[in-house]
């Protein structure tokens, strides 16, 4: 069994969650990840675990699985990681431009709820 950091939305809270509020939840570690880069490196982990761990949690949720979202969202969490680790170069994508993506999500969560 996994040590979740989330355990309340592991244990099934995070299913319970429109797709978009997904996005803007893992946007906002995203955000937290990026604020704390070059920073303070124990905020920074700790803020990279959480969006994976998010990230995996909307992976491993069965209803996205025929929606054809799974290949996005893997992708972009393929790309998250990248950037943390500092490998941006190679995928042209900074922490910075995925912000700006989850940044779309938690305006639209906003504006729907």
């Amino acid at each position: 069994m996994r040590n979740f950091q989330h355990k309340e939305l592991a244990a099934g809270g995070w299913q319970k969650l429109s797709l978009l509020d997904q996005l803007a939840n893992i946007g906002s570690e995203v955000s937290r990840t990026r604020r704390w880069q070059k920073k303070d490196n124990k905020l920074f982990k700790g803020a990279m675990e959480r969006a994976l761990e998010l990230f995996d949690l909307t992976l491993e949720d069965p209803r996205w699985r025929k929606k054809g979202t799974l290949r996005e969202i893997a992708r972009v969490r393929e790309l998250f990681l990248y950037a943390s680790l500092g490998e941006e170069k190679n995928y042209h994508t900074s922490l910075e431009d995925l912000d700006n993506y989850f940044n779309q999500f938690a305006f639209a969560a906003r504006r729907n709820s």
